[in-house]
């Protein structure tokens, strides 16, 4: 019998009243609806300094970002919501990334990314929803090794999308976001271990 599929979850924002972080959480429970066992990480738990080829000569790859390249290399799917920061991806975002590709004795230096589902999406307070940085983190993640959901959420006037308890006040988007979560769950389950 096939275990549930892990999904990673994480948003690319630090702020408490995130966007994004309020997306994330509106599609990690599709994603348990849809039978996937889901670890979500909050990137303040795993603080890194920018990525520095001196820095890491001398000290190595940071605790923070080891643990954070193990729960990639445990996953078998990932779920990102990024806001879009000057038309891409935030700095904490890419910086975690960076880290996380970098070899720390545990694989190859891109396996944590390699051939593994990602789905993105992206919370905006402007009409465009993010998908200008979605772009950017769908050509990182591609050249990552990732294989990129076609399907993505991005969510347009944010500041009026969520209701007080959470949930999205329009029903065709929670329907969109619950589709990009079951697709990344049924992808998550071929590429998954037995």
């Amino acid at each position: 019998m096939r275990k549930p599929p892990i999904i990673l979850a994480f948003a690319g924002s630090l702020r408490e009243e995130s966007y994004n972080r309020k997306l994330l959480k509106v599609a990690v429970a599709h994603a348990r609806e849809a039978g996937a066992t889901v670890v979500e990480v909050d990137l303040r738990d795993f603080l890194l300094p920018l990525y520095d080829g001196d820095h890491e000569s001398a000290f190595g790859v940071p605790a923070a970002a080891r643990q954070l390249r193990r729960l990639m290399l445990d996953c078998d799917g990932m779920l990102v919501a990024s806001p879009e920061y000057n038309g891409s991806v935030s700095g904490v975002l890419k910086n975690t990334l960076d880290w996380c590709s970098r070899p720390a004795g545990d694989g190859a230096a891109l396996e944590p990314y390699a051939g593994k589902p990602v789905a993105l999406m992206a919370a905006s307070v402007s009409a465009y929803g993010g998908v200008r940085g979605l772009g950017h983190l769908r050509a990182i993640f591609g050249k990552l090794g990732a294989t990129v959901l076609g399907e993505e959420v991005a969510l347009p006037l944010a500041a009026g999308a969520f209701e007080a308890d959470g949930q999205l006040v329009v029903a065709a988007s929670q329907q969109i976001v619950g589709k990009v979560a079951a697709s990344l769950v049924r992808l998550a389950s071929v590429a998954g271990r037995p």
